[in-house]
């Protein structure tokens, strides 16, 4: 490990950034702004989420969710790889361990999301953050997870089942590019990493996958007994 004290606290500062800054529930924040002050997660399906605000508050309050919901993800990406950026620049660390600052950055801004420390622990599912994140992390597999969660929901009409089906993809989707176009046209942006890169940002994005699923459970259930809603922008009451 190259000076593996640095290390560690490069995965600290990356994991508590990214996961008070994940803590931000802006779909509480927003829908309190412009709906006289009432909790988000007291209306509709309870889910303090994009979809849940769209429904139950409207476009409003929607927008601005999308936006900073959007920019956080994005901003803790950043903030990690620029921290292991630092780090591989003071330890002689090979340049490609900055994706893991921006993967665990990443993870831990999706848990702040998922279990808000300012809101009780009690907020939304974390899809559109971990949009953000794959976006920033590589565009590339967000625009495959983004065709499959486009193609299920034209099909379907149902979000949660379209972002249960995305999630699920996303670690075989960055297994397959990595392998099948990176390590073979060895054009990687920060150096040709080994194989063991391969496995760790593997698990990384299974880690984020599967949070993904296990909050969507409540769908999962309503999906097996047929009583899940497709999604509509008309305001529930």
């Amino acid at each position: 490990m190259y000076h593996a004290g640095l290390f560690w606290v490069s995965v600290f500062l990356s994991s508590a950034f990214s996961y008070l800054i994940g803590s931000i529930s802006f779909s509480i924040l927003f829908t309190r702004l412009f709906y006289n002050n009432v909790d988000i997660r007291t209306l509709g399906s309870g889910n303090a989420g994009l979809t849940n605000v769209l429904r139950s508050v409207g476009w409003k309050a929607g927008v601005f969710t999308f936006l900073f919901d959007f920019l956080k993800g994005a901003v803790s990406v950043i903030a990690g790889r620029a921290i292991f950026q630092y780090y591989c620049q003071q330890s002689g660390a090979p340049a490609y361990f900055q994706q893991y600052g921006a993967l665990i950055a990443g993870l831990m801004c999706v848990v702040g999301h998922v279990y808000p420390l300012y809101f009780h622990f009690k907020g939304g599912k974390g899809i559109l953050s971990s949009a953000a994140v794959v976006v920033f992390y590589d565009w590339r597999l967000f625009a495959i997870v983004f065709i499959v969660f486009a193609a299920v929901f034209i099909i379907s009409k149902i979000v949660s089942l379209s972002s249960i089906i995305a999630a699920f993809s996303f670690p075989f989707v960055h297994c397959l590019v990595l392998s099948f176009w990176d390590y073979r046209t060895g054009r990687f942006p920060y150096g040709t990493p080994p194989i063991s890169y391969l496995w760790i940002t593997t698990a990384l994005a299974a880690g984020i996958s599967g949070l993904l699923i296990y909050k969507h459970k409540p769908n999962i259930k309503r999906l097996k007994n047929g009583t899940e809603k497709k999604f509509t922008l008309k305001r529930q009451s």
